[in-house]
């Protein structure tokens, strides 16, 4: 989630189209409109399910911030409809677009009522679950879903930054300059999605220079490694919630680089357990446009920033986003009137074995299913699900 960017360069509200929507089946009312049902596009064009008979095992991932109602206020999302935002109506449309979707992995963010609600009702789809709740008193989390028939869980390990300020002590954690980065910020005018109508001020938030106080934010993320059903091949999923503001671009590409670190050490010790040679996915809500230095860090370790050069170690393990490697990143994920840009990411590990065969659509700019904003009765969080499938050559 990243709220209002006031100086960024957003994308127009459009015009109502005339172009259709695919709409699925809901348990909202038919007097209002349905959760569209994106689909699943080949990365050569094609409708994935027109394709020939596959060369290796294929398994399918989406990622998706489905906001948590702790964070749903008339006063943060007033465009949104009324109905839109009662936990009832929202709930259900978020579990009518994770059934309908049907994906083998399921990585969720901003995930709450997780033991309450969402666990026995996704589960009851045909998923198992893992889940970290955040640090502090929030309430909301990352659960990876995944279906038993397609995978086996093997190993899991979860991901606290604020574990960050136990190496305090080692300077390179936080990069001296303290200044947002220039591509991703603008004047923080409204407040985070978090729950308090004053969190975004310095003073809820402690002593921005003193670098214990900027490393405890409470983001979590979590990794697991499967073995994939009918093969013998591994496959390493993690999904994450990056922490939100623009202004503190060093705690981001800290917990960025914390990340890649743990992911590294967990792909070896699954290589040295299970004498294998894992494929790694990462996925979440980064809360990092494209070519800010959180997303120059993942994609490549290296900038064109002097500043930023200087901050970076040797990238631990080498990604490439689905999305960026095959159409280009979408020209958004996060939609409000305040902010409309790309906030989530699928990447990958590239190697020989596996490889990207589709990716899930998204709506254009001029679609009239993202028309005044998110939420709304199409979309029931302020975050597009993102997707894609996968093949793995088989040994």
């Amino acid at each position: 989630m990243l709220k209002s960017l006031s100086s960024l360069t957003r994308l127009p509200i459009p015009p109502i189209s005339t172009s259709s929507c695919r709409i699925c089946s809901s348990k909202m009312s038919t007097t209002k409109p349905s959760p569209t049902c994106p689909k699943f596009i080949s990365v050569e064009g094609d409708d994935i399910y027109s394709r020939s008979k596959p060369d290796g095992v294929r398994f399918s991932l989406v990622s998706y911030n489905i906001l948590a109602q702790v964070y749903v206020k008339s006063s943060i999302f007033p465009h949104s409809p009324s109905p839109c935002l009662k936990w009832k109506a929202r709930s259900q449309a978020i579990l009518t677009v994770l059934k309908n979707l049907g994906t083998d992995f399921l990585c969720l963010q901003e995930l709450d009522e997780y033991d309450s609600f969402y666990k026995k009702n996704i589960e009851s789809y045909g998923y198992s679950s893992i889940y970290i709740q955040r640090s502090g008193q929030k309430r909301d989390g990352c659960g990876i879903f995944y279906k038993p028939d397609c995978a086996d869980l093997l190993l899991e390990e979860r991901i606290e930054y604020n574990d960050l300020v136990d190496s305090i002590q080692d300077e390179s954690i936080l990069c001296d300059d303290k200044h947002s980065d220039t591509q991703a910020n603008g004047d923080e005018n409204s407040e985070p999605k978090n729950g308090s109508s004053s969190k975004s001020t310095l003073e809820d938030r402690g002593d921005p220079n003193d670098p214990r106080v900027r490393l405890k934010r409470d983001c979590v993320g979590i990794m697991a490694a499967f073995r994939l059903k009918d093969t013998l091949h591994h496959v390493i999923v993690a999904n994450t919630h990056i922490y939100w503001d623009p202004e503190w671009a060093d705690v981001k590409l800290a917990q960025a680089k914390y990340l890649l670190s743990r992911v590294a050490q967990f792909k070896e010790l699954v290589s040295e357990k299970y004498e294998c040679m894992p494929s790694v996915i990462l996925a979440g809500d980064f809360n990092s446009i494209p070519g800010d230095k959180v997303y120059e860090y993942l994609v490549s370790g290296n900038s064109s920033s002097a500043s930023l050069a200087e901050c970076l170690d040797e990238l631990p393990i080498p990604l490439c986003s689905v999305y960026g490697s095959t159409r280009g990143e979408p020209p958004f994920t996060n939609c409000t009137p305040d902010f409309t840009n790309t906030l989530d990411y699928i990447f990958f590990v590239p190697d020989d074995q596996i490889k990207p065969l589709s990716f899930l659509e998204l709506p254009e700019a001029n679609s009239p299913n993202v028309l005044g904003g998110l939420p709304n009765y199409y979309h029931p969080s302020d975050h597009l699900p993102i997707g894609a499938e996968f093949e793995i050559t088989r040994e």
